[in-house]
């Protein structure tokens, strides 16, 4: 595929946003007072801002959005430059280094033979990095949202031979899981409970997981249905004058129906 700009206009397009921030972090009253710690909370958001256009496939937002978290790479960039620790350049070189470690398949002369021999050397490739993770789940994030967490701390495990067999077998657990629920649910013990319900859903993301399925792409889907779906409930009870606490369950229903087949 034929790049819209030549290596050089991309180069002076990232000069040009540092040049920028540079102007930015000394006239601007703003720019001039942020921190890492004041950043953090806008970085998250943008990610998640990026995540919803990524998710609707919008090519121009993903575009501006990508731009945003750009930003926030450069002002931190520049942040430990100021404070003398690092800069963007030993940021991409870093990323550069790590990136040619990491795929020696393509830099070395290691062989693979499908995308999970490359999942996998990879994950030995961490381990033995100088002062890289100590064990082998020590890399997932704590703060990531504990389905994203779920699902990274059972690709990790699997990739150093922790896993089914066979996918059909995650099935069993499923249902084991399922049966512990119910059993608990007679008991009442809201503890118990939440423990097996959250055993459950663990076992669930690892089918999915097995299957080829990114669990939480999957429930974003499914949010998205159920949101297009209940505004339209929302939207025929206006128009027919009515409020939604005043429909019975099975008029909700057949109006679920139609925007299913809508």
């Amino acid at each position: 595929m034929t790049s819209r700009h030549s290596r050089a206009e991309k180069i002076e397009a990232l000069g040009r946003v540092i040049d920028t921030l540079d102007i930015l972090r000394v006239r601007c009253p703003w720019d001039a007072k942020q921190t890492n710690e004041s950043l953090r909370p806008n970085t998250i958001e943008e990610t998640f801002e990026l995540a919803e256009a990524l998710s609707n496939d919008d090519s121009a937002n993903i575009a501006k959005e990508l731009g945003d978290v750009l930003l926030h790479i450069l002002f931190y960039s520049k942040i430990g430059e100021e404070k003398g620790d690092f800069d963007i350049v030993d940021v991409a070189d870093k990323l550069n280094a790590k990136l040619i470690y990491r795929h020696p398949h393509v830099f070395g002369d290691t062989a693979v033979s499908s995308a999970h021999d490359v999942e996998l050397n990879w994950e030995q490739l961490k381990l033995k990095e100088k002062d890289g993770n100590k064990s082998v789940l020590a890399g997932v994030p704590a703060a990531l949202p504990a389905l994203i967490k779920a699902d990274r701390i059972q690709e990790k495990a699997a990739n150093v031979g922790f896993d089914w067999e066979t996918p059909e077998q995650v099935w069993e657990k499923v249902k084991e899981e399922v049966a512990e629920v119910e059993t608990e649910i007679k008991s009442a013990d809201r503890d118990r409970i939440e423990s097996e319900m959250g055993d459950l859903l663990f076992s669930v993301v690892n089918a999915a997981r097995l299957y080829g399925v990114n669990p939480e792409n999957a429930l974003e889907k499914t949010n998205k249905k159920f949101i297009y779906r209940f505004n339209y409930i929302e939207q025929q009870a206006r128009l027919a004058g009515r409020r939604l606490n005043e429909m019975t369950l099975e008029e909700m229903d057949a109006l679920w129906n139609e925007a299913k087949n809508s």
